[in-house]
């Protein structure tokens, strides 16, 4: 039995182990304005206590939506009492007010008769999880269907990209409403876009609290980070590919962004091994994806994907963004507008000396920038070999770690890892910075021990965020044709680290 009005799209998953906690955070989510609340009884030692504080919480507030849940130990929750002990406490749930219950498959298809009973008194929602991998949709879809309920829940684990399309579109022709998510850390686009796909709703975590299931990001950003609960099935998708990618900048930067102009997409952070590539191009196209930001590891190999590479990004090997144009993938490198933009607001690059530090990806970047601005570049690294062939490259002069301090720059750009989260003490220079002008491509922290360094010489210096934000900008104007909100974005990375 369904509720007659249209159900929250988003259910905030409390599951505590005892009964004070569950209703001292059901109350914080209440006054975070949630109104749709699932208690996990059976994280509860005496699930009876769980239903009492079902009545406890309708008595302060008769407008909350709750789904009472009471998961069997056989079946990856916590109760473990039979099936007949598991339906009755569930039964006391629907008497003590709760508007739905959740009944795992395993159950619901031994005790028909029961579930028939509990469609005449509540919604039933009949869920099928997977906590291993993604299997065959077709073979999930038709167990689910020989249990009459009101709304079906098919929950597997994204072990690649694709799985996430294959979960969010296995309900297409069903007549029956369901609630479709992905778990895991590769599963979380899954989660904010499931409302947009049709699912009923979209689960969230509690505030300053573990979820109950892997890959559940909190409520309060499904809300207001992402807009879960108000994207369109047109709403154009964007996101970061990365590995890892839990702590990037990206997706609050950009939401920001898109939030301010009032524009309908979302920005997606995608978890992408770097064997899975090409599975994830498979990805966007079916979403459809309309853009994307590249990062480590995927800047040079995410270029054998591409239809069309612009000149400079194909001379530095390496794409940090890819749109979609006539249906054709296009990549180019904004890291080149990071690094210099920041700098020409400081010197006349056509008449500087800037040294390079590092020589992977990121050096890369900057030192193909800066030779075309015409500064007078030289390389350094660790790698001596490595540092010669980027130097040749470039028409750069190598110079050896060990013979830096015999020179002076106009500029330093530090682009190796050192110094980066949580690595935070360390830093290419040990003693003195040869430099007038240290800019740290490391953003996070926001003040590297390099930069703290070159404060106490005396120097200026040019944080990573500056990078960041430049780069993010013109990734932000190339997808969308809106100038960006430099402003807002570099407050919000700011605030983010802060």
């Amino acid at each position: 039995m369904l509720p007659r009005s249209p159900l929250p799209r988003v259910c905030v998953a409390l599951g505590f182990p005892t009964a004070g906690e569950l209703l001292k955070h059901a109350r914080k989510e209440i006054a975070e304005r949630e109104t749709f609340l699932e208690f996990r009884l059976d994280y509860l030692p005496n699930a009876v206590e769980g239903v009492e504080c079902i009545k406890t919480l309708l008595r302060e507030r008769r407008d909350l939506t709750i789904l009472a849940t009471c998961r069997r130990t056989a079946n990856h929750g916590q109760f473990d009492g039979t099936v007949e002990e598991q339906l009755k406490i569930l039964s006391d749930a629907i008497d003590a007010g709760a508007t739905a219950v959740d009944v795992e498959i395993e159950s619901a298809e031994v005790t028909l008769p029961a579930m028939a009973e509990f469609r005449q008194r509540t919604c039933l929602v009949v869920s099928y999880h997977n906590f291993e991998t993604t299997p065959s949709m077709t073979a999930v879809m038709k167990r689910m269907t020989k249990v009459q309920a009101d709304i079906w829940k098919v929950v597997a684990t994204a072990r690649k990209p694709t799985d996430i399309i294959r979960v969010l579109s296995c309900s297409k022709g069903l007549k029956t409403r369901t609630v479709l998510l992905s778990m895991g850390e590769a599963g979380v686009a899954s989660r904010i876009l499931a409302p947009a796909f049709g699912s009923t709703w979209t689960y969230g975590a509690p505030n300053g609290a573990p979820g109950t299931a892997p890959g559940q990001i909190q409520a309060r950003q499904l809300r207001t980070l992402y807009r879960a609960h108000k994207l369109s099935r047109t709403a154009r998708v964007y996101g970061v590919i990365a590995d890892p990618v839990r702590h990037s900048m990206s997706p609050a930067i950009h939401n920001r962004a898109l939030q301010s102009k009032r524009i309908d997409a979302v920005y997606l952070p995608f978890l992408v091994a770097p064997s899975q590539l090409r599975d994830f191009v498979d990805l966007a196209v079916k979403l459809p994806v309309s853009g994307f930001s590249v990062t480590i590891p995927h800047k040079q190999k995410i270029v054998r994907y591409l239809d069309h590479v612009e000149p400079l990004a194909k001379r530095i090997g390496a794409v940090n963004t890819v749109w979609r144009k006539a249906g054709r993938w296009r990549g180019t490198n904004t890291d080149v507008a990071g690094v210099i933009e920041p700098l020409s607001r400081r010197l006349k690059l056509g008449k500087s000396s800037v040294l390079v530090a590092g020589t992977g990806g990121a050096a890369r970047g900057a030192a193909f920038a800066l030779a075309d601005a015409g500064a007078q570049l030289s390389i350094t690294g660790r790698s001596p070999d490595k540092a010669r062939a980027l130097a040749k490259a470039t028409g750069a002069t190598p110079i050896p770690c060990d013979a830096i301090t015999s020179h002076r720059f106009d500029a330093l750009v530090h682009a190796t890892p050192l110094g980066m989260y949580p690595e935070c003490s360390g830093c290419f220079f040990e003693d003195e910075i040869p430099a007038d002008v240290v800019f740290d491509m490391v953003y996070n922290p926001l003040e590297t021990e390099l930069l703290k360094r070159a404060k106490e010489q005396h120097l200026e210096v040019i944080p990573g965020i500056e990078m960041f934000v430049e780069q993010a900008a013109h990734q932000f104007e190339l997808w969308t044709g809106e100038s960006a909100p430099r402003a807002l974005m570099q407050r919000t990375v700011t605030e983010a680290l802060s």
